[in-house]
């Protein structure tokens, strides 16, 4: 089962976040086989992390909330809330099979809040999604919005990857791609 997960950070983390860095990424090496796409979200500046993405294929979703909540940062407080979704990797691939590779362009975490129907269950055409696909209710039956990495020139053309009237909200953040360096 893929699960989406992102950590939201408290304001004024940065620090902490700073301190448990090597922490964070040894707990994040105990996934490396389960993990699909991983990375901070970033300030419009690009140089404040404001939250952490994982998306990970586990066994339950016991497993997912484990993952989620036994994690360095979330244990000594610097986030301050957990976005779990169940969730289905319509592209079939991880980010570091994303054919754009690491450099090069801006990427984005764009996250659209379901109301109503499902939409966009069929990604958007073009080579520049790192991945993408619907957030689910814990026994995948119930379509929740969708997620989805990519790169754009902007937020605007982030955004313009979902059906905007399709969604509650959408969020754009920028993101990069995350791990050891």
């Amino acid at each position: 089962m893929e699960f989406f997960c992102y950590h939201r950070d408290r304001p004024g983390s940065a620090a902490l976040r700073d301190e448990l860095i090597e922490a964070h990424w040894s707990y994040m090496d105990g996934y490396e086989a389960e993990l699909i796409a991983r990375g901070p979200t970033l300030d419009p500046s690009g140089d404040v992390a404001t939250g952490s993405v994982h998306i990970v294929d586990l066994p339950d979703p016991a497993a997912a909330r484990a993952f989620a909540f036994d994690e360095p940062n979330y244990q000594a407080g610097a986030y301050r809330d957990v976005l779990l979704r169940r969730w289905r990797n319509v592209l079939g691939r991880t980010m570091w099979e994303f054919p754009g590779g690491r450099e090069g362009g801006d990427r984005y975490l764009v996250l659209g809040f379901g109301s109503g129907e499902a939409a966009d269950l069929t990604p958007p055409p073009g080579d520049d999604l790192i991945a993408y696909g619907p957030l689910l209710s814990d026994d995948g039956a119930a379509w929740l919005g969708t997620a989805l990495l990519i790169r754009a020139t902007d937020p605007a053309e982030a955004r313009a990857a979902l059906t905007p009237d399709r969604y509650a909200a959408i969020e754009v953040h920028p993101w990069t791609f995350g791990g050891r360096r």
